[in-house]
């Protein structure tokens, strides 16, 4: 599976792991400890003993998407919903609906915290479901949204390489971000953000610069090296947008 990785591409510092995905990185290296208030430890949740074995054939998962939907993410920190507007980027639009339909992002860790960066997450909790997704890559989307605050973009590793991590952007990353290729097609609906803003930061990069081991031990690894991060204990469809979001 793709683990989002690192080089340098302009001024940002991309984490380089081989056979990785490029997660996107701020013009400067973090601090390995938060620089918001500490928060305290969330409770560690179960890791799920069975998945949907449809998702180790993501050739088959090829539903189209609707011109807007919703996904509801119940999470160790509360609940936010984002919602997808497929127009933004269709083929991103169409991945993110066919994961959460069967339920790829359920009992998932938000493994990369950055404050005022990015919140990342797309490492599935067994890792012969992540391994079934390392080469599932799907093309880029043209970008016609910004990498604004709230905004829900697959990351990439370069050229036509999306799978399944994401990130939500928790600034307006745009200037940075925009000519790299990151393109947003979802949008955390209001409030929801000061629930993304709770989700625990203080490993700094150090978790996300994890990802071959994480990817490689799931959950059981998480749960013993990185065992504060935040888990999604479930991401559910919910129905259409109430409204369409603008740009």
């Amino acid at each position: 599976m793709h683990l989002k990785s690192c080089a340098l591409i302009a001024t940002a510092l991309l984490l380089s792991i081989p056979a990785a995905a490029q997660t996107p990185a701020p013009a400067t290296k973090p601090k390995s400890t938060a620089t918001t208030t500490a928060k305290p430890p969330a409770a560690k949740p179960a890791a799920a003993a069975t998945y949907d074995h449809a998702l180790l054939k993501p050739a088959l998962l090829k539903d189209k998407a609707p011109d807007t939907y919703q996904v509801n993410f119940d999470t160790t920190r509360g609940q936010f919903t984002i919602t997808v507007t497929r127009a933004w980027a269709p083929l991103g639009a169409d991945r993110f609906y066919n994961l959460v339909k069967h339920h790829y992002f359920d009992n998932a860790r938000f493994f990369r915290v950055l404050p005022n960066f990015v919140v990342q997450f797309g490492l599935h909790a067994n890792p012969a479901v992540t391994a079934a997704w390392e080469k599932a890559t799907i093309k880029d989307d043209p970008r016609n949204q910004s990498n604004k605050p709230g905004t829900l973009v697959f990351a990439t590793a370069g050229p036509n390489t999306r799978t399944t991590q994401l990130f939500i952007n928790l600034k307006d990353n745009g200037p940075g971000l925009d000519s790299q290729g990151f393109t947003p097609f979802g949008q955390v609906d209001g409030a929801g953000m000061k629930v993304v803003e709770m989700l625990y930061d203080q490993y700094g990069e150090n978790a996300g610069m994890d990802q071959e081991n994480i990817t490689k031990g799931g959950e059981k690894y998480l749960a013993t090296h990185w065992p504060k991060l935040d888990t999604i204990k479930s991401a559910t469809l919910v129905g259409a947008a109430a409204t369409t979001p603008t740009k």
